[in-house]
């Protein structure tokens, strides 16, 4: 799909979304009854109607790097912003903003660049940014300390599989899936907030504050996580296996978070309905914007639902098509007609 692609494309490290942003406003725009900008930069659209009031969110940054260093040589240093595996950057082309046109580098080592093998794989510290300008030149540029460095990586469709390959699956999977909702849903019973943050890869202050904002009644957050099917056996593992292609991923349990019981079991009933398989998740590691919303003022009654995502946190994340529409098909018979019993 054009708008899924014209996502994963853009630009949007944590701290810097406005590209994404942007996309977003024009799209939803004509299909809902107001859109906000707040603050911190999170995008709040909402379908105008009564309580209960629900907010669905996802958040619109991607991981990636920030500039704090440059030698005389040009030789970029970076920090990573979000969680990164620094070897699978290795070889990566980056994106970088000057003030008057996009530069380009490449992700290496000193000993990669000069042909050497390496016996350990690199920490972030000893990655380099080679753009083959000096310093100087740089700086004529604008790029210094603090620039926002990006992944250069077209999205592709992998013909056979109806997968998707491309960077910032995560969550540009999320940011499509509620995208689509809003132009679906025409007259919904509640109001329906859709809400994209920010920073959710470096800190999830962005569903803290929209959350406070909008305050909801009941919250789903879509994003996406891990797919563990190329390790796991199921023969042989002590923990579920997540497969891309199997279906839609409800969150039981994270590292910061306990999901809403009622609201799960809404979206099973539905998943049976539609005979669509649902997969699910209990971590010990990694928490989603929904930690964040589900302790908003006085409580909020929250769950997540995700897409699987191989290679997740690469510049190279592969997810299948089905997980993705059947993830909209889930949410938008929820929300046209969302049960009461839960919240009463």
């Amino acid at each position: 799909m054009k708008l899924l692609r014209t996502l994963v494309n853009a630009y949007g490290v944590s701290g810097n979304e406005a590209e994404v942003r942007k996309i977003i406003y024009d799209e939803i725009k004509d299909h809902v009854d107001e859109v906000t900008v707040d603050k911190l930069g999170n995008l709040i659209a909402v379908k105008k109607g009564a309580r209960p009031r629900v907010m669905l969110a996802a958040h619109m940054d991607e991981i990636g790097l920030m500039i704090k260093g440059i030698d005389d040589e040009g030789i970029i240093f970076c920090s990573a912003v979000g969680g990164i595996i620094p070897g699978s950057l290795l070889a990566d082309i980056v994106h970088i903003e000057g003030k008057s046109k996009a530069l380009h580098g490449v992700i290496t080592t000193r000993q990669i660049s000069a042909g050497v093998d390496f016996e350990e794989f690199p920490e972030i510290g000893d990655l380099i940014i080679d753009t083959g300008l000096t310093r100087k030149e740089l700086e004529k540029e604008g790029i210094g300390v603090g620039t926002f460095v990006g992944f250069e990586r077209e999205c592709n469709y992998l013909r056979y599989g109806k997968k998707i390959l491309g960077k910032a699956l995560d969550d540009r999977i999320g940011c499509f899936i509620l995208i689509e909702l809003a132009k679906r849903i025409k007259n919904p019973k509640n109001e329906i907030c859709f809400v994209f943050t920010v920073q959710e890869e470096f800190s999830l202050y962005g569903a803290k504050t929209s959350a406070f904002e909008v305050d909801p009644d009941w919250s789903i957050t879509v994003d996406t996580t891990p797919a563990n099917d190329l390790i796991s056996k199921k023969e042989d593992t002590d923990t579920q296996v997540i497969t891309i292609g199997g279906g839609p991923v409800i969150t039981i349990m994270d590292e910061a978070f306990i999901s809403d019981r009622c609201i799960n079991d809404w979206m099973k009933k539905i998943a049976k309905k539609k005979k669509i398989s649902l997969q699910f998740e209990v971590s010990d590691f990694g928490t989603t914007d929904a930690s964040m919303i589900s302790v908003s003022k006085n409580g909020v009654p929250s769950t997540a639902i995700s897409v699987p995502v191989r290679n997740i946190h690469t510049t190279s994340s592969i997810a299948h098509m089905r997980d993705i529409d059947q993830t909209v098909e889930i949410l938008e018979e929820l929300i046209k007609d969302p049960p009461l019993s839960c919240l009463n």
